[in-house]
């Protein structure tokens, strides 16, 4: 009975999910639509929304496109490749894969989500490899599932802006914040916790039990899997040029630069935040020193920058729709606005952190970026939480679960993974659809039943 209703969700989104470009298209078109009759806004005012939002991504969209890139060219490094290969070599079936990969993945992006997104992905890419029969299809939305849990993580944005105070979040949560939270009270909260490790054990089985049967099975396409050719051969005589391309001094030495700067980064603050750009240098600073010489690395950022088109056609039409979603009219009301105010006003002191959840959800579909999402939520969200009794920490992690789980759905994150594997959204989104559902349920009911007592 599972197995016929996730092949039905598979068939329904092959079928009516365009290709991501497309879904983003329209998604403007309805979100454009509907802003006119809640904010009131006439459609000048909208497309002037639209149109001034359109580019405010554009640092944002560098460091995920170098997320990918920079992620795949140290994968492909020998000692990396050979690292990733044993790793790909514990699973034997293809249940077994489909396990491995969610526990890894889901490990990964709690740890740090732009770590684990690529991890995830490259891994997936290399069992596939091994395992024969394994659904290539659910291997990468089993990766990719991961992401659905690292707002409750260590990389998550909101639980760490909380645990410093500024003057900014004060005015960012209008007052209704004013002290650090610690990351005891949100990421490390027992009830957080258990959710997360629910969501771990629980999807792993799901994932599993979603595997096709051998006749459904749609198998990795070889050409997908196929290593670019590595010319070896060393000419007998090097002019002035080549010998500084091949020569390992020149990485060691940029690679040390990044190294000191780290330390030093250490020593003044204490500690360092794996921010996107810090996770970027660390990925970069390895593959430079993997690859071994400068023209080594060169060819292998050059070859995985093919894959970083989606995220630089699609990124600057979602941050016009954040545009739109965020624009405020002559009714003093935003679309984002709108749709938080409705489920705070159906809300109670015990439903109103599982009604956060699920208006989190929504506009992160539209809003799919979490700094976005608290700047629309919080202003309305955690004063209504106060005014209600509950926790400013429940609040804020209601929205971080909102943001990371609509993911699931939104194609907008899946373009690093899918482009490391040489997928459409439509290959995994199926998928991705069930562990939305099951994902949905178990963080509601911990909302539900153990944010009351444990909280």
């Amino acid at each position: 009975m599972f197995k016929k209703f996730t092949n039905a969700c598979v068939n329904v989104v092959q079928k009516l999910l365009p290709d991501a470009f497309i879904f983003c298209i329209v998604l403007t078109i309805l979100v454009f639509a509907t802003a006119m009759s809640v904010s009131g806004m006439d459609p000048f005012e909208i497309a002037n929304a639209w149109g001034s939002s359109m580019w405010s991504l554009l640092g944002f969209s560098m460091q995920m496109a170098l997320v990918l890139v920079l992620g795949t060219a140290l994968a492909t490094a020998p000692l990396v490749k050979k690292a990733i290969n044993s790793a790909a070599g514990v699973p034997k079936t293809p249940t077994s894969a489909i396990v491995f990969i969610t526990i890894v993945s889901m490990i990964a992006c709690w740890l740090n989500w732009g770590f684990g997104l690529v991890v995830g992905a490259i891994l997936a890419k290399e069992i596939a490899k091994k395992v024969k029969k394994v659904d290539y299809r659910l291997l990468i939305a089993s990766a990719y599932s991961g992401f659905v849990i690292w707002h409750a993580g260590f990389s998550g944005s909101i639980p760490l802006q909380l645990a410093s105070y500024t003057e900014d979040i004060g005015k960012q949560t209008a007052g209704a914040v004013s002290e650090s939270i610690p990351t005891s009270q949100t990421i490390f909260s027992a009830w957080n916790l258990i959710i997360v490790i629910a969501i771990i054990v629980v999807i792993a089985f799901v994932n599993a039990q979603m595997h096709p049967s051998p006749e459904d099975t749609v198998s990795v396409d070889p050409k997908l899997l196929v290593e670019p050719e590595v010319n070896t051969t060393k000419p007998s005589t090097k002019t002035p040029a080549e010998w500084l391309e091949s020569c390992p001094l020149l990485s060691i030495l940029t690679a040390l630069f990044a190294i000191i700067y780290l330390i030093y980064t250490y020593k003044t603050k204490g500690s360092i935040t794996l921010s996107l750009n810090v996770v970027n240098l660390i990925f970069l600073t390895l593959g430079i020193i993997f690859h071994g010489t400068p023209i080594s690395y060169v060819n292998a950022i050059t070859d995985a920058a093919k894959s970083a088109g989606g995220i630089i056609l699609q990124f600057p039409f979602y941050a016009g729709i954040m545009g739109i979603m965020t624009a405020t009219g002559p009714t003093g009301q935003s679309l984002a606005g709108a749709i938080s105010d409705f489920f705070v006003n159906i809300s109670n002191q015990t439903t109103f952190p599982v009604f956060t959840f699920l208006s989190a959800g929504i506009v992160n579909f539209f809003v799919p970026s979490g700094g976005g999402q608290w700047a629309v939520q919080a202003p309305i969200v955690m004063p209504a939480g106060n005014s209600l009794g509950v926790s400013p920490a429940v609040s804020a992690m209601a929205i971080a679960w909102g943001d990371a789980w609509t993911n699931m759905l939104q194609p907008f994150w899946a373009l690093p993974a899918l482009g490391i594997a040489g997928l459409g959204a439509r290959d995994i989104m199926g998928y991705c659809a069930i562990v939305l559902i099951v994902t949905g349920i178990i963080i509601g009911c911990g909302f539900l039943f153990l944010v009351p007592f444990m909280a």
